[in-house]
């Protein structure tokens, strides 16, 4: 019979984790207590949700890589906000929505249908009636005649017009909304860069003067005036930042994405192009705005609208037709025509006197709208013209001149013929106008935008 102890007894009076076992013991209670060869596995049915789920994770992942981020092109930003944005597609229903109503507009109103029953015992009026009982059935339907029919059909698509072209004007100004907002977006780099340059041009000057200094061909207040000037540089740096971030939100805003949602860097400089030659070419074209044309439909609706107040003069009538049942057989057939008694005449004319009032708003609207259009047009084009010569100007003369300044004030300086505020404010001038370069493309570009919007250049 085997002496070796059981795993109980060990369990009981063997040593245990917090005592102070010596290595010998441990080793053999692990001898005499050998971990099991096979441990028991899960079974397979809790591995396949494990193993599905990571099927559809990995299936998933290239999808969300090759999501397009906007922000490369200005043809990207123009795709995003006519396939993503929120207002176009709450417009966008709303237009279907209107189009919906206008079958519904001319359709006949539903026909009513009655039951009466005659001879019922006050006492128990739940029985069956029986032969001496009256049980008759109606039918009637009300017809509204003189056209009135299609004339509230033609409202309803006058509306459903005006709605649309509603979508139409939002889709241009979103689109001028979103171009003017990319150009802000693409100024704001390009500036940057700008600074950037002038900064590492006066870490140069700013080398040049010490090494003058250490010569002593020029005082240490050149090297000092270099340092004060990078720094305020530097501050007109984060101010840029903080205008390309105002960009960036407004920019996500219009495509209907995150405030804080990356975009790409543009590849390129953006280019709007204008193809009306003068501005009175441009303002040519305001009579045919989206904006001018949904005043119009929805003045003609109002128009149409004052047409089916004065035929509500005359009545509608209804047609019925019914039948009398005694015991199990129809006892008599009837046939009923009714008109209505135009009596309330102080409100027809009121609600007439309505109409009126609104056609005459509309009207005025449209007119409103049309002088609105106009307005905007002259001062885009005011603003892209201007811009457009002050960038001309600033590349084909301001730049060569303040670039040649700059080269001669540098090469003077070396050989000590000027001071460091002749070459300080030679830098200014050639980099600042390269900055200003920069501004009146950024305002030529939202010029442009406006101007689109005028002509109705969507693509």
């Amino acid at each position: 019979m085997c002496s070796c102890p059981r795993p109980s007894d060990l369990r009981r009076f063997g040593p245990r984790t917090s005592d102070m076992a010596s290595p010998f013991d441990r080793l053999q209670a692990r001898r005499l207590l050998p971990r099991p060869l096979f441990r028991r596995r899960p079974p397979l049915r809790h591995l396949l949700p494990c193993l599905l789920a990571s099927t559809l994770w990995t299936l998933a992942l290239p999808v969300s890589a090759t999501d397009p981020v906007p922000g490369h092109s200005l043809e990207s930003i123009r795709v995003w906000v006519l396939e993503h944005n929120p207002e176009l597609r709450v417009l966008d229903l709303e237009a279907q929505a209107a189009e919906a109503r206008i079958l519904p507009a001319g359709a006949l109103p539903d026909p009513s249908a009655s039951v009466g029953f005659s001879g019922l015992d006050p006492d128990k009026p739940w029985r069956t009636p029986d032969a001496g009982r009256e049980v008759s059935y109606a039918l009637r339907q009300r017809f509204p005649l003189w056209g009135k029919r299609g004339l509230a059909r033609t409202v309803a698509s006058q509306d459903a017009v005006a709605l649309g072209l509603d979508r139409v004007t939002a889709t241009r100004d979103l689109l001028a909304d979103a171009e003017a907002a990319y150009a802000r977006y693409w100024h704001a780099d390009q500036a940057v860069a700008v600074l950037d340059r002038r900064i590492v041009l006066l870490r140069q000057i700013e080398e040049i003067a010490g090494v003058r200094y250490a010569l002593g061909r020029a005082a240490q207040q050149d090297a000092i005036r270099a340092q004060v000037e990078q720094t305020s540089l530097q501050r007109e740096r984060i101010e840029r930042l903080a205008a390309k971030q105002e960009a960036v939100a407004t920019l996500n805003a219009v495509l209907g994405r995150r405030s804080d949602a990356p975009l790409t860097t543009p590849d390129e400089a953006p280019r709007l192009f204008v193809r009306s030659a003068s501005l009175a070419e441009a303002l040519d074209g305001a009579d045919a705005h989206p904006a001018v044309r949904s005043q119009r439909a929805r003045a003609e609706a109002a128009r149409t609208n004052v047409v089916l107040e004065r035929r509500n003069r005359y009545p509608d009538i209804t047609v019925g037709v019914g039948a009398m049942q005694l015991g199990n057989g129809i006892e008599s057939t009837e046939l009923m025509l009714e008109v209505e008694i135009p009596f309330q005449q102080r409100a027809r004319r009121e609600r007439e006197r309505e109409s009126r009032l609104l056609e005459d708003a509309a009207l005025a609207r449209m007119d409103a709208t049309l002088r609105n259009v106009e307005e905007r047009g002259a001062s885009a084009w005011a603003q892209w013209t201007s811009a457009r010569e002050r960038r001309g100007l600033i590349e084909n003369t301001l730049l060569p001149q303040a670039d040649a300044t700059w080269q001669s004030a540098l090469a003077s300086y070396q050989v000590g013929e000027v001071d460091f505020g002749t070459l300080l404010e030679a830098l200014n001038e050639w980099q600042g106008a390269d900055l200003a370069r920069v501004d009146a493309l950024r305002d030529e570009l939202l010029g442009a935008a406006a101007v689109r919007a005028i002509e109705g250049e969507i693509r």
